[in-house]
Formats: C-alpha cells, sequence, structure tokens
C-alpha cells in the first residue's frame, strides 16, 4: 500500500501530464454551473477524504477579526521568500530549515486542513548546480590544456537568473517530493506566469487542477516560472494598485457567480504577478483562502525599519495604518521588499482572506512558527480590518509604565489616601458590586462546568466585601513608609556616601481566575508599592472584576494617574501575555495549580512569584494534645477545601495508632464528610482500608486528604521534603523540643507548631492583604504582601570621586563605615 502510495505521489509531483488532464476537462465545460469555484462551495465544507476532520467554521469573504480565529482556518497558503529556502551565500537550499517547514505543513495538513505553497528557491538550487557544472567543465578543459593537474585560478561567469531558474525547478521539485513523501503526504508542482492569471481560459483551468489537487489530499507547490518570465522589476508589480477596502460589493453576491473568478475583477483591481509575494496574495484570494502566512528574514511589521532604536514590531496592522510606517531595506535576496510584502498583504485582506507576515529564518521559531500562527499565537504582524475601539496590551503596558512612575513619585500619604478612597467606594458600591457578580454565577452556574470549589471562589457576599475594605486600610496604614525607605547608609569615604533604599520592581502583571476578590487586594497593594498593574482575570468573572476596576481607577483618578491598573479585557492569550518581556517586570498568577505551572512554562524571560501545588502536611506527634490535634486537623481540612493552605496529608506517630486519639480524629474526618484516602503504610496496618492513594504528592482541593503513617518526626520531615511543594506544614506536639526540631528542619515557607496551616494568609499575617504564596528561594517567600513588591536600588552621592582616587597612587582610602539608617545626610560630609 506505501509502494502504491509513493508510486501515485511520484505520478502526481511530475506535472505537466496531470495537469493538462485536469485543465482540458474544464475547458470542455460548457455549462457554467460546472465552474470549479461553484464546485468548490459543496467540497469546502468536508473533505471526501475520509480522514479529514476539520470543518469549515466560517463562510468566506471576510477575513478573521482576531488572532484567536485562525484556529479556524482551513485553507490556507504559505508562502516562503527566497531568505527563507536559500543560504545565506544565496547559492543552494536551507534544508534544514525547509524540513522543518515541511513538517509542520504535513501535521497541518493531516489534520483535515487544506495547504498551499508558493515557493521561491528555484534560482538559488539552479544556481548551485550550474555552478558545479561550470567548475567541473573548466577544470577539466584547463586539466586537458595545461597538461598537468595544477589549476589556475578560475572565475566563475554571472549566471543568468532564468538559466538558473530552468536548471533549479526540477531539482526543487524532486526535494520537496523526497521530504513530505516521510509523511506520506502528495505534492504536485504548479508553475504560472502573470498572463496565466489575465487568460480567462487558463485561470478556471488553473482554479479547477487546485481544486482537484486538495480535494485528493494532495499539497500543490506553486512557483512562478522564472525560466520564462521577463526579468524582474523589484516593486513595480503593485504600484498603482488600490488596496483599499471600499470596494466590497462583491462579498454581497459575486462569491456565488458562476463565473467567479473573471466577475471579482470587476470589484478588485488586478494585481500583477511579478514576485511570489504577488502570486501569493493572489492566490489567496482566487482560491478563497482563509489564511495567506507569508514568510520572510524579518519578525514581521515594524513601525519603523528594524534595527533603529524605536523600532516596535507590530502585532497587528491595519489598513488605515499604512501611511503611519516607513520602510527599510529589502531582503538580502528575493525582489519584493518588505513594501511589496505589505502591498500583497492588503490586497489579500482586501479580498477576504486574514494574512500573517513573520520571520521563517529565526532557528529557535521556525520549527514551530507556522503551527503558531495557526494556533492563534502572537507571531509575527496579524492584518485585519476590524481595528478594536480600546487600546492594545501592549499600549495598555506603556500607558501603566508612565502613569505608574508618576504614582511612585507620590508622597506616602497620596497613596494611603488612594488606597483609603477605594476602601470607601467597596462599601458605598456593594450593591452594584453583588449585582454584578450574580451576573456571574447565574451564567457559571448555568453553564455546569465550574466545580463547586471554583463557584465558591467566584461567590462574594456583604462580609467578604466588608473583610476587603478592612484589608485595604492595612495597607494604606503600612504604606507609609513603604517606597523610598533606606535600608542600609555607609560612608565608603570622606564626603562620598551610599544608601540602599527600596523602590517599586516597575509593571506586574497579576493573572487570576473566578477570583473577583483579588482584584482590589492587589491593585492597593500595587498602589502602595508604587508598581503599575496589569490585571488579566477570568472570564467567569467578567462583570465582577469590570466594576472592581472601575472602582479602583476612579480612585486612582485622585491624583490623576487612573492609568496605573489597567484591566486587560482583549483576547489575548495567557501565553501572549507571558512574552511581553520588554514590557513586563514579574508575573503573578493566583489560580489553580494548572494556571501556574503553564504560566511558569510560558514565561521564560519573565519571573514568576507563585506556586505551583500547595500540598500541606499536618503531622500528629505521639505527644500531641487531643483536643489540639482535633481543632487543627477539622480546621486545617474543612475551614477551606479549596484553599492553597488547606491539608492535603494528614501524617500520623505510628504510636497513636489504635488509640483513643486516632479514632476521634477518623470519627471527626467522617462527620465532615472527609474522603480519606491510604497511604501505602497506612494501608498496610488495616484489614479493610479506604481507597490507597494513588500518589503521595497530591493536592485534593476538596474535601478529601491522604493519611500515612511514619515512625518518627524525622520521619514525617523526610516525608515532607520528598512529597511535599514546600508551601506549609505543620506539628501538633506538647513535646517543645521536638517541635523546635521540626520548625528548624522542614524546608518550607511556612512552619507552624500548634496552629492550623491556614494561617498560611496574608491578612492573618497582618500584612493586609497578600498578591500571593511564593514557595520560591529568593525575593520573597510565603504570603506575599507589600514588602515583597519591592525592590532596591543604590544611590551613591559624591564629590567629585573618582576610583583613581583609591588607587596605590591615590589620595583617599576607603573608610566603609556604617551608619545608622534614621541619621540625615545633611551635616555629613567634612573636608578631606
Amino acid at each position: 500500500m506505501l509502494l502504491q502510495r509513493l508510486s501515485l505521489c511520484s505520478r502526481l509531483s511530475v506535472g505537466p501530464k496531470s495537469l493538462r488532464t485536469s485543465t482540458r476537462s474544464v475547458s470542455q465545460g460548457k455549462n457554467p454551473s460546472t465552474s470549479p469555484f461553484v464546485r468548490l462551495h459543496a467540497v469546502r465544507q468536508w473533505s471526501n477524504v475520509p480522514f479529514l476532520t476539520v470543518p469549515l467554521a466560517r463562510a468566506h469573504g471576510k477575513s478573521f477579526a482576531h488572532r484567536s480565529e485562525l484556529r479556524q482556518a482551513k485553507r490556507i497558503v504559505v508562502k516562503l521568500g527566497s531568505a527563507v529556502v536559500t543560504r545565506g551565500d544565496e547559492c543552494g537550499l536551507a534544508l534544514g530549515r525547509l524540513a522543518s517547514i515541511v513538517e509542520q505543513v504535513a501535521m497541518l495538513q493531516n489534520q483535515g486542513r487544506e495547504m498551499m505553497i508558493v515557493t521561491s528557491g528555484a534560482v538559488a538550487f539552479g544556481k548551485q548546480r550550474l555552478r558545479h557544472e561550470i567548475l567541473l567543465s573548466q577544470s577539466v578543459r584547463q586539466a586537458l590544456h595545461s597538461g598537468q593537474n595544477q589549476l589556475k585560478d578560475m572565475s566563475l561567469p554571472v549566471l543568468e537568473a532564468r538559466a538558473c531558474a530552468a536548471a533549479g525547478q526540477s531539482g526543487l521539485m524532486a526535494l520537496y517530493e523526497a521530504m513530505f513523501t516521510q509523511y506520506s503526504t502528495c505534492t504536485a508542482q504548479i508553475l504560472v506566469t502573470n498572463l496565466d492569471f489575465h487568460d480567462d481560459q487558463k485561470r478556471r483551468n488553473l482554479n479547477s487542477t487546485l481544486h482537484e489537487l486538495l480535494r485528493m489530499n494532495i499539497v500543490p507547490i506553486i512557483n512562478t516560472n522564472d525560466a520564462v518570465v521577463p526579468p524582474p522589476e523589484p516593486n513595480s508589480d503593485l504600484q498603482g494598485v488600490n488596496v483599499g477596502t471600499e470596494q466590497r460589493g462583491w462579498e454581497k453576491g459575486l462569491a456565488n457567480h458562476p463565473n467567479f473568478p473573471v466577475a471579482i475583477e470587476s470589484c478588485m483591481q488586478v494585481i500583477s504577478i511579478k514576485d511570489n509575494d504577488s502570486l501569493a496574495a493572489r492566490l489567496a484570494v482566487e482560491m478563497r483562502a482563509d489564511l495567506l502566512i507569508a514568510l520572510s528574514d524579518v519578525e514581521g511589521l515594524y513601525d519603523s525599519p528594524p534595527g533603529t532604536d524605536d523600532a516596535k514590531l507590530l502585532d497587528t496592522f491595519y489598513p488605515g495604518d499604512q501611511q503611519s510606517i516607513t520602510y527599510g531595506t529589502k531582503s538580502r535576496v528575493g525582489i519584493g521588499g518588505m513594501e511589496a510584502k505589505v502591498k500583497a498583504a492588503l490586497w489579500a485582506l482586501q479580498g477576504g482572506t486574514s494574512v500573517v507576515i513573520a520571520n521563517g529564518t529565526h532557528p529557535k521559531v521556525t520549527g514551530h512558527v507556522i503551527t503558531d500562527i495557526v494556533e492563534g499565537k502572537k507571531v509575527g504582524t496579524f492584518f485585519s480590518e476590524v481595528k478594536p475601539a480600546g487600546p492594545t496590551v501592549e499600549q495598555q503596558t506603556d500607558m501603566a509604565r508612565t502613569a505608574g512612575r508618576t504614582l511612585a513619585s507620590l508622597l506616602p500619604e497620596q497613596r494611603s489616601e488612594i488606597i483609603y478612597t477605594m476602601a470607601d467606594l467597596l462599601t458605598e458600591k456593594k450593591e452594584e458590586i453583588l449585582s454584578a457578580n450574580k451576573k456571574d454565577m447565574e451564567l457559571a452556574i448555568n453553564s455546569g462546568r465550574m466545580p463547586p470549589s471554583m463557584l465558591k471562589r467566584l461567590s462574594l457576599s456583604t462580609s467578604k466585601l466588608n473583610s476587603l475594605a478592612i484589608g485595604l486600610r492595612q495597607i494604606a496604614v503600612s504604606s507609609q513608609d513603604s517606597v523610598g525607605r533606606v535600608l542600609r547608609r555607609t560612608r565608603v569615604a570622606n564626603n562620598l556616601e551610599l544608601e540602599q533604599i527600596t523602590v517599586p520592581i516597575g509593571v506586574l502583571l497579576v493573572i487570576f481566575e473566578s477570583r473577583p476578590d483579588c482584584l482590589p487586594q492587589v491593585s492597593a497593594l500595587a498602589i502602595a508599592s508604587g508598581n503599575a498593574l496589569l490585571l488579566k482575570g477570568g472570564k467567569e468573572a467578567a462583570n465582577t472584576n469590570r466594576i472592581l476596576h472601575e472602582l479602583a481607577q476612579e480612585a486612582l483618578s485622585v491624583h490623576n494617574i487612573k492609568d496605573a491598573i489597567q484591566l486587560v479585557s482583549t483576547r489575548e492569550e495567557v501565553e501572549d501575555l507571558c512574552r511581553l518581556e520588554k514590557m513586563i517586570d514579574l508575573i503573578i498568577p493566583r489560580g489553580s495549580s494548572q494556571l501556574v505551572r503553564d504560566i511558569q512554562r510560558a514565561a521564560k524571560g519573565i519571573p514568576v512569584l507563585g506556586h505551583s501545588e500547595g500540598i500541606c502536611h499536618v503531622y500528629v506527634d505521639h505527644e500531641a494534645s487531643i483536643d489540639k490535634v482535633i481543632k487543627i486537623v477539622r480546621d486545617s481540612k474543612c475551614d477551606y477545601p479549596a484553599a492553597c493552605n488547606a491539608m492535603e496529608t494528614l501524617l500520623v506517630h505510628r504510636d497513636v495508632l489504635r488509640t483513643p486519639l486516632f479514632d476521634q480524629i477518623i470519627d471527626m474526618l467522617r462527620t465532615e464528610q472527609v474522603k480519606i484516602h491510604a497511604g501505602p503504610r497506612f494501608a498496610s496496618y488495616l484489614t479493610f482500608s479506604p481507597s490507597e492513594v494513588k500518589s503521595l504528592r497530591t493536592e485534593y482541593g476538596d474535601l478529601e486528604c491522604c493519611i500515612e503513617v511514619v515512625d518518627s518526626m524525622q520521619e514525617a520531615v523526610d516525608h515532607i521534603h520528598k512529597y511535599g511543594s514546600s508551601h506549609t506544614d505543620v506539628i501538633v506536639t506538647e513535646n517543645e523540643e521536638t517541635a523546635e526540631q521540626f520548625l528548624q528542619l522542614v524546608d518550607s515557607a511556612c512552619v507552624f507548631w500548634n496552629a492550623s496551616s491556614r494561617f498560611a494568609d496574608g491578612y492573618r499575617f497582618g500584612l493586609g492583604a497578600e498578591v500571593g504564596i511564593s514557595t520560591a528561594r529568593i525575593h520573597a517567600r510565603g504570603p506575599v504582601g507589600l514588602e515583597g513588591l519591592l525592590t532596591t536600588k543604590w544611590v551613591l552621592r559624591g564629590d567629585g570621586h573618582t576610583a583613581a582616587d583609591f588607587s596605590e597612587q591615590g589620595s583617599m582610602k576607603f573608610l566603609h563605615e556604617n551608619l545608622p539608617v534614621a541619621q540625615p545626610l545633611t551635616g555629613q560630609r567634612t573636608s578631606n
């Protein structure tokens, strides 16, 4: 079967004979209803090939408005620029790069999408072959002429591009065929010229051929026939072409026209085919492709020439923005240049095809650039006709940073005033807040997809709002001496004094799900620490988050800095936000362990403050008090089972088994309807045991827990280190020496003696509120409040000092005297 399939690939990829057969059948047809564009409408919904499963999710005629919609693209054109296909020496192909692109195209094809490739590379491949032949020929002739093996310097003649194309086409296609065969994917070659698009019959034949190849799950590989085209005129192919959006009447009626390829020209000016940018755009529109991916050697479209200091990559480009950009030099190879690419992209966009221009040469992204684009990730520049009403997330970040610097420069009492105002607004407008929260709750309940633990987190009440207001007022008090506090003061030398002072981190990105009460807490902490804040909440709390954000901005407006806190309401993916490493200084995730893990993986260039799991232990020592054990275990597990500081594993000393204390623990857990899982050792003690735990490293987040037996306090510590998450761990004992050893040995963010694990909370610690609990070992650990959102900077005050003054030949010596931090600087200086 495989040999038959490969044989079919070979016959199809030859091209001329099979293409002539397809076009002859079309040219003989007289009935307009048999036009390939009419038949396409019937086959585009579901392919006739049985294993294809990706349906066409939309009617063609209008491009996608947002990147996330690109997942729906079924018919995709991938344009490979000369810089992508060729090597750096422009002589030969970049085989590794080409192989990774082929792999991605084949994968998408096997998902059920219809893939087409517009490729360059024939000239480069032919140049390599011809150079080799010429060198071989010259060496033979010179050897015969001179009668010796020593060859003189040989100069290569200038090779004509059309001859190179003629010599390279067959080799290029053979290479594509060999690569795609590795993925059991067939290919077919199609060569076109500009004249093929001016002849209506040829256009219909071309469309018929392409549709037939796609129907048979074959990847068409298309290229301009450079062996016969006139010499290229760079950037001339799009001169005078109207790329505006005024004429779109064909969307309403011409899509069903029996002669669509001809009718479309009455509403869109023709784009001539003189390079592969224009060819890809023309084919994408005529084949009614959903997406055109144009790969080049630049990241995308910049607002100024790449490489300049202020150049910024444009994530999204809108047709009305072309006057606000300038173009740099063209690519090292090819004839189009970025201006030609943009014009071709706008022409395709006008025709209803979405376009992304991206880098296909970067070694770190080439292996997944195409699939990332189709998955809707922020790669390259996305062309869209729908401009959002609000600012982009990049613009929001810039606005937040600018306003955040003003916030940091305010007096401490001014920042406190903002937080007090926000606390007052929480109680004054509680009816509006609860009304919005009620809408979110109803939507969540009706969806039926949210577990009870998340519903509980989503819900707000009057008591919750009152507690929030109290916490905010605590933050307002503690913020008086936060920013600009002197931590260390040193007299380095006479009249040279050094200070280490606290400063804001910068721009914080807090991502939280189904916890609207997180928004005012984090906002208050950001204000108190002088940080700008970017908030990304879950869509399940959209109504509540919106009104709480409005209250925060209303409070900030007291000092005209409402932009310091931004709520990201656009359809940005979390992974895309984690890539803004040049704009965001710290990411703080608040949500499930899966969310935290995903963010930690995605944020390669931005620090992440948080913990991925809350596997908290309570160890019951053999010298524990019965009353304390029952109270602490009940509170640690049952007070709020979904919290990250809830007990997940109960460790019991071996001597406690078969005692009244152990019986009371089990009875209490059963009364509280806690499902018990037995650890391996605990199960071995029982004839009929509860279900044995699947993993001792499990965060249940519900009324469930694991019970395991240990022989000693040291064994409990070893168990915690092996299976815990370094969050919060508790010992219950009356033996002070045992307790102190436990507190010293356990390497967790929070370690308690005779106290519930639920105390691991910023509010209960007196921090006012927390942005999360960190299990990291640098910067901040445990409940992270105001102090965890500050960093430091060094301030040195001198009087013309230089490093040379302190050399062996210098006149000054280091003093390095520690000064009291409260001591004022005035009067400190003395003369040398």
